[in-house]
């Protein structure tokens, strides 16, 4: 079967839609509109089953495109992005990949970007103790070049609990532990891109195999799955 790729249409479409983001231009442009969302949904399951060869992948969430406004001071009705998540499989399996597309703003993240607070816990717990392998895996050339650094929210100094002069409070403080991958327009484009994707969420095992295994365990190493 053949990949799937992001046209120049669908960008442009999204450029329109930022440039027109009201009720009455979207309903003049539905039509238009589900063809590009099918061809960005048909791209992720072809790129959902790139992850399953390589992942244990539960299911794929294609993101809507209408916004919750009832809270926000943004009352524009509609994202000017797609975007859609894959769950991985089972209690041992953590961690999460995402996939966003926007022009001039397209990226792909993964890693954990809300853990609840008893895995948040247990993570900085575990720093507390000891840095060396985690550090190993998302320092490693190869990972790093795709990946590059450990992103994400953090408290000013330390959590609760935790030592501002600890060696390794530079990973303890943070409160959300993913990596973020960003493209050009013309990456986006590319034939190549599936592949490019897939590719990087590959590399981004070691680093969810390491903390599914911290998350999966007590301190001690014995399994809280038993």
């Amino acid at each position: 079967m053949l990949d799937s790729v992001i046209t120049k249409q669908t960008l442009l479409f999204l450029k329109k839609l930022e440039k027109n983001n009201n009720r009455d231009w979207f309903a003049e442009h539905k039509k238009e509109f589900k063809a590009r969302e099918l061809e960005v949904k048909i791209f992720l399951q072809r790129l959902q089953e790139r992850l399953q060869s390589h992942d244990e992948i539960d299911k794929l969430k294609m993101f809507r495109i209408y916004r919750d406004v009832r809270f926000s001071a943004n009352k524009q009705p509609y994202k000017t992005h797609l975007a859609g998540s894959f769950s991985r499989a089972g209690v041992k399996n953590r961690g999460g990949y995402y996939f966003h597309l926007q022009p001039g703003g397209s990226f792909i993240a993964t890693g954990f970007w809300q853990p609840n607070k008893d895995d948040l816990l247990r993570i900085r717990k575990e720093f507390e103790l000891d840095t060396t392998e985690v550090r190993e895996v998302i320092s490693e050339k190869g990972f790093k070049n795709i990946w590059g650094n450990l992103v994400g929210d953090e408290v000013k100094t330390a959590p609760k609990g935790f030592n501002k002069e600890d060696v390794n409070i530079d990973l303890i403080k943070k409160k959300q532990y993913i990596f973020v991958k960003n493209f050009t327009d013309e990456e986006v484009l590319s034939p190549n891109f599936i592949n490019v994707v897939d590719e990087a969420y590959m590399a981004i095992r070691p680093y969810f195999d390491l903390m599914s295994e911290i998350l999966t365990t007590n301190l001690n190493g014995e399994s809280l799955l038993d």
